[in-house]
């Protein structure tokens, strides 16, 4: 079941809804302490989101009780850290990169979001890709390398580099919408 299909069937809600009501005091803690530079909001944002997913992720195969509910939601709270930093990240790359930008030449706001959605679309694109395949289409396409550079530098074959930078280019283009 998805969140998005039907709505959560009452034993559903109610495993969901005490799970928060035990552990949801606990689960903002922990992320707390893990994002403290960051602040108390944060933290709290990331709760909800853990348990948004969690309500999303339910169906009738799960049991209503868990074994072991904080292991659970350190393993969603984990997943959650890990893509909150990198979203974060690339969001403070691209405020830098736009800082050295005059602001005659600046996009408009809307410009700045659309752009922005698609760096965290490209960064999950390439974060898809072999971590080879990644370097080898970053250094050719980024780095403007030539491919038997690339074939020293990742000490692979010529053949290797080129099917490696043809693999990125052709996840790129799946991700274009069909117009």
């Amino acid at each position: 079941m998805t969140l998005f299909n039907t709505p959560p069937q009452p034993a559903e809600r109610c495993a969901v809804t005490t799970l928060y009501i035990e552990h949801h005091a606990w689960l903002r803690g922990w992320l707390a302490y893990r994002l403290r530079s960051w602040g108390r909001g944060v933290a709290d944002d990331l709760a909800q989101d853990i348990f948004v997913r969690v309500l999303a992720s339910r169906d009738s195969n799960q049991p209503d009780t868990l074994r072991q509910p904080r292991a659970y939601l350190t393993r969603i709270a984990n997943c959650v850290l890990v893509s909150w930093r990198r979203r974060h990240s690339l969001e403070q790359a691209w405020l830098e990169a736009l800082a050295l930008v005059p602001e005659a030449l600046q996009p408009s706001p809307e410009q700045q979001s659309v752009i922005l959605e698609t760096l965290h679309e490209i960064d999950a694109v390439l974060d898809g890709l072999r971590p080879r395949v990644r370097q080898a289409f970053l250094m050719a396409t980024l780095d403007g390398m030539k491919q038997k550079d690339i074939a020293q530098a990742l000490n692979i074959a010529l053949p290797t580099v080129k099917k490696y930078i043809h693999e990125g280019y052709m996840a790129c283009l799946s991700q274009m919408p069909d117009d």
